[in-house]
């Protein structure tokens, strides 16, 4: 047996040791969340990019078993000003705070906090402004959706029933 095999066969057996499951996998928490999980209805632009991102990500709620309750902030700031005291660059700070609870019994599954950041450069013509400032909203709120259905699937199998 080759060095490259032996040392696959040891890391898979290491891994399997370690409790460790796809979650792709039979059994595992994507499936169990795969089409199971609604998100609370959206208020904002910020919110619709969220809840559909989730949705790519953990497929339509067709039959929702579990309740994913958020909230988003998000903070501009400007970040590069030119000497006559022009800002020629803005970051947005996102924060999401969620909650994934049973439909059924209100159990509270799982809760967190994930942020993240973007910017936007405000140099070009005013429509070309408005639309970067709309891409870096979308943008930031996909990422936190990004890292909110991680969190999710990273759940303890046996606490998704």
């Amino acid at each position: 047996m080759s060095w490259s095999r032996r040392a696959a066969v040891l890391g898979a057996l290491a891994l399997a040791a370690c409790g460790f499951s796809p979650v792709y996998g039979p059994g595992g928490t994507g499936a169990r969340l795969f089409g199971k999980v609604r998100t609370a209805d959206p208020r904002t632009p910020d919110d619709f990019a969220f809840a559909g991102r989730i949705a790519e990500r953990l497929g339509p709620d067709a039959e929702a078993r579990f309740l994913l309750d958020y909230n988003l902030r998000v903070a501009v700031v400007p970040q590069a000003i030119t000497p006559d005291e022009v800002t020629t660059r803005y970051a947005l700070n996102g924060t999401a705070d969620f909650t994934l609870t049973e439909a059924a019994t209100g159990r509270v599954v799982t809760r967190g906090q994930v942020s993240s950041f973007t910017s936007y450069s405000t140099t070009g013509t005013t429509i070309a402004t408005m639309a970067a400032e709309q891409d870096a909203h979308e943008r930031l709120a996909r990422m936190l959706a990004d890292q909110v259905a991680t969190r999710l699937l990273a759940v303890q199998p046996d606490a998704v029933p």
